[in-house]
């Protein structure tokens, strides 16, 4: 497997596909029994802190408001904090939250606490973000509402994204490449490229290319369980 640099890459699997594993391994809380992991030119030893990760619950601190809650990561590496709010305000503007920087967790929208959860991560400044299931709590509507606001916000971030979802038509929209992980009759990962133009739009969902392959992948998932 391998994620080229400000690529966008999807990861589906069944559960117990090993898919979280696979994360933990990259950010480096566990080691592999064999072969290595590299990022940046860095083997295992030397992966750990090059890398954010989002889970799926947003693990919003409550006792903290929007801001002090985007603000975690700046302070546990001591970074001055007071050089980076303009910064962290310009994206709470840009994400449709800067009303909301002194709200609590308990007063937003679920798709409002994952731009916040997000926005947390960037403020990592790690240029590798593992997004594990982001949007899978939320409905359907609210999750083609938060597509549009990633793809959009990944294409001037320049971030390289690799993507855990159960979601095919997710994975299709937002991805350059999914890796289909193997189920039990299987060791073979397959990798499917999607050969769609971008920016992408919602209702690309809609277009016969789109639709041929979801069949395509629906298809491969089939064959492998």
């Amino acid at each position: 497997m391998e994620v080229n640099e400000g690529e966008f890459v999807s990861v589906i699997g069944a559960s117990g596909s090993g898919k979280s594993t696979l994360f933990k391994l990259i950010a480096g809380l566990l080691d592999p029994d064999k072969g290595q992991i590299w990022i940046e030119g860095s083997t295992s030893e030397k992966r750990l802190g090059k890398v954010a990760y989002m889970p799926q619950k947003d693990l919003l601190l409550p006792w903290r408001s929007v801001l002090e809650n985007v603000l975690l990561p700046l302070e546990m590496t001591k970074e001055n904090k007071k050089t980076k709010i303009v910064e962290i305000k310009n994206w709470l503007s840009q994400t449709g939250l800067a009303e909301y920087e002194n709200a609590y967790p308990h007063e937003l929208s679920g798709g409002m606490k994952q731009r916040v959860a997000f926005l947390r991560t960037i403020m990592t400044g790690r240029d590798l973000l593992l997004l594990d299931e982001p949007f899978g709590a939320l409905d359907s509507l609210t999750k083609r509402k938060m597509h549009s606001w990633l793809l959009e916000l990944w294409g001037n971030l320049q971030k390289t994204v690799l993507f855990i979802t159960h979601d095919l038509e997710e994975a299709i929209l937002l991805s350059d490449r999914i890796y289909l992980l193997p189920g039990k009759g299987s060791q073979l990962i397959q990798e499917v490229k999607v050969n769609l133009p971008r920016p992408r739009r919602p209702e690309l969902i809609y277009q016969s290319e789109f639709i041929a392959m979801r069949k395509e992948l629906e298809w491969l998932i089939s064959d492998e369980r």
